[in-house]
């Protein structure tokens, strides 16, 4: 079920979340953004377009110094400020990784060098950049099992495939962090532990930045594409808006050019993607209010429960359907134009009016459930709220979808 809304509802939408949500207080101030600027300025670089600033809705972000127009260049990173594997490759890990059989993959190189740079502390000379990264993370794998138990179903599998992905990913290199043990005066356990490297999959999952793949001969044979980008890594995420961010092999800094227009002192953003809600979650860690990719997923299980029970034999024959591709082929004759009888048309939608009621049923029940547990739970406040933004904003969905069906259902007699 998505949310279908006309051109002027959409630029309504915008011109009502520039001036409510753009407005931020600047905090080039702080210690920790004048010391990376300090650092950025060191590697060659200096904006004049952007500033840190927090803001109402999305906390700290970056804000426009002078009007910017479209297709402007508003960063322009020199390639000495990325963080990628040829960085750690070329750092005091180098000779570990280039020894290690099997090879360690691009993003365990990643994560090793961030918790290893993260434990120097003061003696890092990617300090800065550090300072300025988050402390924890809201990904799902970082959620408290309760609180995971309240998200939605299919959400809930994932992110349980997530967790079970990390854990898998830090016992498989717990080998690897053994043989570092040369470099540190400490015993490589407590330096490379879980939740420092829950922390680092996490800045590279949710920070990273997209290269064209590369082919290192002392890693293993995976991707190789993200790269972290300091400073440019606070810019939000809003689906309103259009970019274009690549590296530059001629100038060999990394692009972000907008395609959007923005005035003095607006909160600038880029797209990570058209992610709905649950995807955003996933692999960012937020929910984005009023996303036009957001959507309510219905599993093939809650459709079963709502076709007619008359028929004792409706699983069977989805199957069958379904193994030999007619599910499908009806769907495209469906799409393409093909008539369907009014009877057909009255029971889907009334089969389809029946689901939405069941879902605002459930979203109501589990944020009644959330809000009881924030008033228990005081620990896990934000963790809570979160979730309940996510239901919040399937309930949007759910209730708009009721009207639409509803209206449709008038058009029978």
């Amino acid at each position: 079920m998505h949310k279908r809304r006309g051109r002027t509802s959409r630029i309504r939408r915008r011109k009502l979340f520039r001036s409510s949500e753009s407005r931020g207080v600047s905090e080039s101030y702080k210690y920790e953004f004048i010391e990376l600027k300090k650092w950025l300025k060191d590697r060659k670089f200096e904006d004049t377009n952007l500033t840190p600033a927090c803001f109402p809705g999305t906390g700290r972000g970056l804000m426009s110094k002078t009007s910017l127009r479209e297709g402007q260049m508003i960063i322009s990173l020199p390639e000495s400020c990325l963080l990628t594997t040829d960085t750690v490759i070329q750092s005091y890990l180098g000779a570990y990784i280039t020894k290690w059989k099997p090879p360690p993959s691009p993003l365990l190189a990643l994560c090793t060098f961030l918790v290893s740079e993260k434990h120097a502390g003061d003696q890092s000379p990617w300090k800065p950049y550090l300072d300025i990264l988050p402390k924890a993370y809201t990904c799902p794998v970082c959620l408290e099992p309760e609180v995971v138990n309240l998200l939605p179903k299919p959400l809930k599998a994932k992110a349980e495939e997530q967790r079970v992905h990390v854990q898998q990913f830090f016992a498989s290199s717990r080998d690897f962090f053994s043989s570092l043990q040369p470099l540190f005066g400490e015993a490589v356990d407590s330096i490379f532990s879980y939740s420092a490297i829950l922390w680092a999959w996490c800045t590279v999952n949710t920070r990273a930045v997209y290269l064209r793949p590369r082919r290192q001969e002392c890693l293993s044979a995976e991707p190789d594409t993200c790269a972290l980008a300091p400073y440019l890594d606070l810019l939000n995420h809003s689906s309103h808006v259009q970019v274009k961010a690549a590296f530059n092999e001629e100038t060999r800094c990394y692009e972000l050019r907008t395609a959007s227009s923005w005035r003095k002192h607006e909160e600038v953003f880029i797209c990570y993607g058209h992610h709905d809600n649950h995807r955003l979650l996933l692999e960012y860690g937020f929910v984005s209010i009023r996303n036009p990719h957001a959507c309510v997923y219905v599993s093939r299980e809650i459709l079963v429960k709502y076709l007619p029970s008359t028929d004792k034999q409706m699983n069977k024959k989805i199957s069958i359907l379904k193994d030999h591709g007619f599910i499908d082929t009806c769907w495209k004759k469906i799409l393409l134009g093909e008539v369907i009888s009014d009877t057909n048309e009255k029971t889907s939608l009334d089969i389809a009016q029946k689901i939405c009621y069941y879902f605002i049923e459930e979203t109501n029940a589990v944020l009644q459930k959330v809000s009881h547990m924030k008033d228990e739970k005081v620990a896990l406040i934000n963790q809570l709220t979160l979730v309940e933004t996510l239901w919040l904003e399937e309930l949007k969905i759910l209730k708009a979808s009721a009207e639409v069906l509803h209206s449709l259902q008038t058009a029978f007699p």
